[in-house]
């Protein structure tokens, strides 16, 4: 049985999926075989396993960081948000169905099996698990049927490492009073705590630490220094996606409410001469964009909702009155199309919706999901593409005789006849260095293309330097413990 050990937060985005995949990569390196957990996430932002189900996104970087393939046992129980109160359950990679939030609650305690099986099921092959939490540990409003902190830790006897954020400020605060309102077992789990995101010189905060350990009893890790590789790995929450870049070539993607698997973007922003700029709700989308990317979306028909409330649609019409370009992913497919029929109510009231009007095609929703890694071909450039689909709804109309992928021998996508409107079902087609480089040449740009896989993994190394530099690694191993 492997060792493990747990990394929770003092709070949400302190860093914890980051410092879990330099963790993996650094003990990875020193030869041990290291596999990621994590019990419960929330995430929009999913990743297709080998084994035909999904996860979520952080957890597939920081399997890639252990030299593994994503599979769903890292990640047991993934929510899926649809709407303010309510979530897509998926059950070790399958969907299960929606509760609201407070079914979802009363529910939780009976996903723990499932979750301690897919946890021992994994520990059994490797050397190392390094668990992530959700959340923190001191909303102890939530600890009743936890599966996600402290309930975890006490199911499969792990101990706990709490990580604090100091480029929030209160970082003191939020370690000592975690520590201050847990109750004495769970407080009994956590052996030691680190401080991430520190800006400047770091024995600045040498004082600050030895407070924490002393009020605490905790072993201090240490402080890690700001990582400013960070925006080299993809992002998993939308609180982290950002306009990045100054290059010559715009593209413009509307910030949708139910944005999902925005890793698409994150090869384009690679890209020097590209510019990503994420627009805002309340923004109108830039009149000098190039392209206008309309990403995924967990909720396709709330979304054209709100794309339409924020004036988008007449945006867009303008855009393509400027000669500009549309690619549509997945939900944003659905949206270019002429209507989008939901029979089932299966993302709300049944009905049909009309939808942008940009494409000669139509969507019906049907209640299976399809799930799979792909291998598709761009039919103009003959670049080879490994992709993934994760869908509900199928898409059909006369703009797709003018398919300009194939997949698996069929034709894929659809386009208008002037070439300008774009769309299709695949993800992570951008991460094929040749395919991008095809699709930006129509904007000017040649030669000189990211070789983004090799940047992820540079990156990644560069992440574990890091907190071999500023994380006392040999005694997080020291803490880690058979479950």
């Amino acid at each position: 049985m492997a060792k493990a050990i747990m990394i929770q937060g003092a709070g949400s985005n302190v860093g914890k999926s980051m410092l879990v995949a330099g963790i993996a990569r650094a003990f990875t390196r020193r030869g041990l075989k290291v596999a990621p957990f994590k019990p419960q996430n929330m995430s929009n932002n999913a990743a297709v396993t080998a084994d035909g189900g999904e996860i979520g996104r952080a957890q597939a970087l920081q399997a890639r960081a252990c030299g593994l393939r994503p599979h769903t046992d890292m990640n047991p129980v993934l929510l899926k948000p649809e709407t303010d109160q309510g979530a897509q359950v998926i059950v070790q990679g399958q969907r299960v169905g929606t509760l609201r939030a407070r079914d979802y609650g009363k529910e939780k305690p009976n996903l723990m099996p499932k979750v301690l099986e897919s946890f021992h099921r994994l520990a059994s092959g490797v050397d190392l698990m390094v668990i992530e939490g959700a959340g923190s540990p001191a909303e102890i409003n939530l600890r009743r049927g936890d599966i996600a902190n402290m309930g975890f830790a006490e199911a499969a006897g792990v101990p706990v490492v709490l990580v604090g954020d100091i480029d929030r400020g209160g970082v003191i605060a939020q370690l000592v009073g975690t520590q201050a309102v847990l109750p004495p077992e769970d407080r009994d789990r956590i052996k030691a705590f680190a401080v991430n995101k520190f800006r400047g010189d770091v024995s600045l905060f040498a004082e600050g630490s030895k407070e924490i350990a002393r009020r605490t009893g905790w072993v201090d890790l240490g402080t890690v220094p700001w990582f400013q590789d960070a925006h080299r790995l993809p992002a998993e929450d939308v609180m982290d996606i950002a306009s990045r870049g100054d290059g010559r070539v715009k593209i413009a993607v509307p910030k949708l409410s139910r944005i999902a698997n925005f890793d698409d973007l994150d090869p384009l922003a690679a890209e020097p001469d590209v510019t990503v700029e994420i627009v805002e709700p309340g923004r109108a989308l830039p009149g000098d964009a190039d392209l206008v990317l309309i990403p995924g979306t967990k909720s396709t028909i709330g979304d054209l909702k709100f794309f339409r409330a924020q004036g988008w649609d007449i945006d867009l019409k303008a855009h393509l009155r400027r000669g500009g370009h549309v690619l549509g992913i997945c939900g944003g497919y659905q949206m270019l199309g002429q209507w989008i029929d939901d029979p089932d109510g299966i993302e709300g009231h049944p009905g049909r919706h009309a939808a942008l009007g940009l494409l000669e095609v139509g969507t019906r929703m049907q209640g299976d999901k399809r799930l799979a890694e792909v291998t598709a071909t761009d039919l103009s450039s003959g670049a080879e593409v490994r992709a993934y689909e994760i869908h509900i709804g199928r898409t059909d109309g006369p703009d797709m005789e003018r398919a300009w992928l194939t997949l698996e021998g069929r034709p894929e996508g659809a386009q208008s006849p002037d070439g300008q409107v774009r769309g299709c079902y695949l993800h992570g087609l951008f991460s094929s260095d040749s395919f991008r480089a095809a699709y930006l040449e129509r904007f000017g740009l040649s030669g000189g293309m990211t070789d983004f896989d090799t940047g992820v993994e540079e990156t990644l190394d560069l992440l574990a330097d890091h907190l071999e530099a500023h994380l006392d690694l040999d005694a997080l191993y020291a803490l880690a413990k058979e479950p």
